[in-house]
């Protein structure tokens, strides 16, 4: 008995047609009827009556459909727990993050995947939440961590809260120390370093700005997260980031907590709701979701 044989005799018993059985496992209907009768030989019994035109399953053809079934259907999924077990050894995942997430919370987690799969390709994507978005939707990445709220809600999109994180001011350590704890309202004036178009930073201290009623001047921008990192340190103007990022960014930054309440941002993670992400993405997914921080804990 072969699988070949127990896969056409099932296509046989679900259409009663042994012409449209043939199709459907894409074998002719002679190769087809040649193999049943081979498998009806083996097990010394008929599986189909034939009579008039009519197919009908025998008691021994009934019997075995059940059978036939789950013999298939464990044959697969060991075919895919092999596959998936390859992914984990080889595979490749192919992550999209904004910038100060990459900056943040991605050198740890990341780490810690890459020990537990050496194999594992990893590829990073750094872009806004809009672009991740469009990339996510045209399949460019298997994952991505984006800002909420999205730019543009998806319904084809599926995402998970990670952490809230606060957002703080950064200035140069060796410049005057601004207040304790600096408002919003204290930006005004204040020669900011800002990043470029596009960047989910950027819309949001430029909103939380224009809610306080004015328009922030900048000394410098259009940079991604380090440039605007360095032109901090080079005294040219503070810097609106988050907190993960502030922790990273060295001595010679000083970090200055924002007054109640604050500004806070929503690190979530993203995946296509219409396609399972491979063996090697959820994997990495299970370690993301491990790191999230309830809100209100996060630095």
């Amino acid at each position: 008995m072969q699988f070949h044989q127990l896969h056409y005799f099932v296509a046989v018993a679900e259409t009663r047609h042994f012409t449209r059985a043939a199709e459907r496992v894409h074998v002719s209907q002679p190769s087809l009827s040649q193999q049943i009768r081979a498998l009806e030989n083996e097990l010394g019994a008929e599986l189909f009556s034939r009579a008039r035109g009519n197919v009908a399953l025998t008691e021994a053809g009934e019997s075995l459909l059940p059978l036939a079934r789950r013999i298939l259907a464990d044959a697969e999924t060991a075919r895919h727990e092999v596959q998936e077990l390859a992914q984990l050894r080889r595979g490749r995942v192919r992550l999209g993050a904004t910038p100060s997430v990459c900056t943040g919370l991605l050198p740890d987690v990341l780490r810690a995947f890459h020990d537990l799969h050496p194999g594992i390709e990893l590829r990073i994507e750094e872009s806004g939440s809009r672009d991740l978005v469009r990339e996510l939707a045209r399949g460019a990445v298997d994952l991505a961590l984006v800002v909420l709220p999205l730019p543009t809600p998806s319904p084809a999109l599926t995402t998970v809260e990670l952490l809230q994180e606060d957002l703080v001011v950064v200035s140069s350590a060796a410049g005057p120390a601004p207040r304790r704890p600096v408002r919003v309202a204290d930006l005004q004036g204040e020669p900011l370093v800002m990043f470029r178009h596009g960047y989910d930073l950027r819309e949001l201290t430029v909103a939380a700005c224009h809610a306080e009623g004015f328009e922030p001047s900048f000394t410098v921008e259009g940079g991604e997260m380090d440039a605007v990192l360095g032109f901090v340190r080079a005294g040219l103007g503070v810097a609106v980031v988050p907190s993960m990022v502030a922790q990273r960014a060295g001595r010679d930054l000083r970090v200055t907590e924002l007054a109640p309440p604050g500004l806070r941002r929503t690190i979530a993670l993203a995946h296509r709701s219409d396609v399972a992400p491979p063996r090697a993405a959820r994997e990495l997914m299970r370690l993301l979701l491990e790191t999230r921080i309830p809100p209100g804990t996060a630095p």
